[in-house]
């Protein structure tokens, strides 16, 4: 899990993205949010969008935002029986995951406004759509497929990663 800040506010009054990683399947979600949320926004949030669809995490690696280092937030992980996991400035390759994840978010966004005008948030979800339906040669499929053991059935798709194949369904 980790915050990208300093976006421009949307007209839902949203200036940040929560990113939340699966580190098996390397599935994502973006989350717009305020950074203004507190604690109970953000979890009904993450119930709403994690634990509905994907259950209880076993595990959370994060950075040390203070939302997700507050007694609140370690008091409900725990009732979970989530381990928390925080990284470190002087060990950030313990989420460099999403640290990585995050910079291709960036550029799809910044793509995405650059060619069609509009607000970021529009394109939160097919920037998601996107990331998930893409091949990751860490685990040699995209993470769609991973998680769900089939193609994302889509007006396109890429196939593999060399030749890239457009294939029509």
């Amino acid at each position: 899990m980790d915050f990208v800040c300093g976006l421009p506010q949307t007209s839902r009054k949203h200036d940040a993205i929560w990113v939340i990683v699966d580190r098996l399947t390397k599935s994502a979600h973006f989350l717009p949010i305020s950074m203004k949320y507190n604690f109970t926004q953000l979890s009904i949030l993450f119930e709403k969008e994690i634990v509905r669809l994907h259950g209880v995490p076993i595990s959370i690696v994060s950075d040390r935002d203070s939302r997700l280092t507050s007694s609140l937030w370690q008091a409900m992980q725990e009732q979970f029986g989530t381990k928390l996991q925080f990284s470190t400035a002087f060990h950030p390759q313990t989420d460099g995951q999403s640290e990585r994840l995050i910079q291709i978010l960036e550029d799809m966004l910044r793509a995405c406004v650059l060619q069609f005008g509009g607000s970021w948030e529009e394109y939160l979800p097919l920037c998601e759509f996107a990331y998930n339906n893409s091949y990751q040669a860490s685990i040699e499929m995209p993470p769609f497929e991973a998680m769900y053991g089939r193609p994302c059935r889509s007006p396109a798709c890429w196939a593999k990663p060399r030749g890239y194949e457009l294939l029509w369904g």
